[in-house]
C-alpha cells in the first residue's frame, strides 16, 4: 500500500485500500449550499467511498459562530472519510494545500440588486480568493465556482491566479442541466438515469442554453421524442427560470439542488464522466468562437482528471443565436469588472 493508505475490511465488500486524504476547502460553508455540501462530501459521494479528506471550511467573520455549529455536526456525524477538519474566516488558512476548492461563498442577490450589481458587490472577494489560491493551494487544485454571478467570479479568480492554468478554474452549470435532464424525464415518463448528453453553452443566467440535439432518452434520439416547440419554448423557459420558481414555491432558493449539481461537477472532473457529454464552464481557448478567456459552458468529457471539450459538434443557426447571446452577455459582465483582472 502507498504511503499514508490503510487497508479497510468490510465484511461484505471485502478489503479495499484506502487512500492518503486530500485537501478539500469549501467558501460560504455555514450557509445553505455549503451545508448541503458538505454532508455530501464527507460521506464520499463526491471524490469517492475509499477517499478520505481533510475539510477546510471558510466563512465570513460574522459566519463563524454558524460555521462553529456545523462542524460540531459534521464530528457528531461520524463520518469515516472525514481525517480533519478546520474552520477560519481566513482564505489562506483554507485554500492551504487544497487539492479541489468549492468557491460558494458570495454576497446574495437583494430584490433590488440588478445583475451588474451582483456582480460588482462579488468581483473584489474573487479577487482576494484567486490570489490565495495563487498562493497556498495544490499546483493542481480543482476550483469550482458556486457563487452567483459564477462565470464571471470564476474569471475573476482565475485572473488573480496567474501560476495555476486556467483550465483549472471551473464554474457551475451543471445545475442547468440537471434541470434541463429533470424536465425531459418527466415529460417522457422515464427516469433521469435514461437521459443522457444534454448539456449547456454560456452563462449561468437566463440565457443559458440547453442543447437537446444530441441528447439520447433511453438510447432514442431526444429530438426525435419531443417536439420543437415544446424544447425552444416551454422547456427552454422552464429551466431558464426554474431557479425563480423555487425561490416562489418554498420562499427559499434551490440550496440542495445547487449543491447536488456542485457535487456532480467534482465528482465527474475527480472520477471521470464515463463517456457523458457534462456540462462546465471554463476558460475559452476559442473554442466554438467563443472569445479566449471569457468563462463560458461548454459541451465536456473528463478523464484521468481533465476536462475535454467536445469540438466537433454541428451548430445549427438557433443554437449559434444562443451561443451569441451568451457571449454578448459575458463580454458585458467582463467589462464591468475589467479592473480586477489583473
Amino acid at each position: 500500500m502507498g504511503r499514508g493508505a490503510r487497508k479497510i475490511t468490510d465484511n461484505d465488500a471485502g478489503d479495499y485500500e484506502m487512500k492518503e486524504p486530500i485537501r478539500v476547502a469549501v467558501t460560504g460553508a455555514a450557509g445553505n449550499i455549503g451545508y448541503a455540501l458538505l454532508w455530501r462530501i464527507a460521506s464520499g459521494d463526491c471524490f469517492g467511498t475509499n477517499q478520505p479528506v481533510t475539510l477546510q471550511l471558510l466563512e465570513i467573520p460574522a459566519g463563524m459562530q454558524r460555521l462553529d455549529g456545523v462542524i460540531m455536526e459534521l464530528r457528531d456525524s461520524a463520518f469515516p472519510l472525514v481525517h480533519d477538519m478546520v474552520g477560519t474566516d481566513d482564505p489562506r488558512v483554507a485554500f492551504e494545500g487544497a487539492d479541489a476548492i468549492f468557491l460558494v461563498g458570495s454576497r446574495p442577490r437583494t430584490k433590488d440588486m440588478d445583475r451588474s450589481d451582483l456582480v460588482a458587490a462579488n468581483g473584489p472577494i474573487f479577487v482576494g480568493q484567486g490570489k490565495a489560491i495563487d498562493a497556498v493551494a495544490s499546483p493542481d487544485v480543482k476550483v469550482i465556482t458556486v457563487g452567483n454571478p459564477c462565470n464571471t467570479n470564476a474569471l475573476i479568480a482565475n485572473a488573480n491566479a496567474p501560476s495555476i492554468p486556467s483550465r483549472q478554474f471551473t464554474a457551475m452549470t451543471r445545475l442547468d442541466q440537471n434541470r434541463a435532464v429533470g424536465q425531459m424525464a418527466e415529460r417522457a415518463g422515464v427516469t433521469a438515469s435514461e437521459i443522457r448528453d444534454v448539456f449547456i453553452w454560456g452563462n449561468h443566467a437566463n440565457t443559458m442554453y440547453p442543447d437537446p440535439r444530441f441528447a439520447t432518452v433511453d438510447g432514442k434520439i431526444a429530438t426525435e421524442i419531443f417536439d420543437t416547440g415544446w424544447l425552444q419554448g416551454p422547456f427552454l423557459e422552464t429551466v431558464a427560470t426554474r431557479g425563480k420558481a423555487i425561490i416562489v414555491a418554498r420562499g427559499a432558493s434551490s440550496a440542495a439542488s445547487a449543491a447536488s449539481a456542485a457535487i456532480d461537477h467534482m465528482r465527474d472532473w475527480w472520477q471521470g464522466s464515463n463517456g457523458r457529454i457534462v456540462s462546465m464552464a471554463l476558460p475559452s481557448e476559442g473554442w466554438y468562437g467563443v472569445p479566449e478567456g471569457l468563462v463560458f459552458s461548454f459541451p465536456c468529457r473528463c478523464e484521468n482528471g481533465d476536462v475535454i471539450v467536445v469540438e466537433d459538434l454541428p451548430v445549427d443557426s438557433f443554437a449559434q443565436s444562443k451561443i451569441d447571446e451568451n457571449i454578448t452577455m459575458l463580454l458585458e459582465e467582463r467589462e464591468a469588472v475589467s479592473e480586477l483582472l489583473g
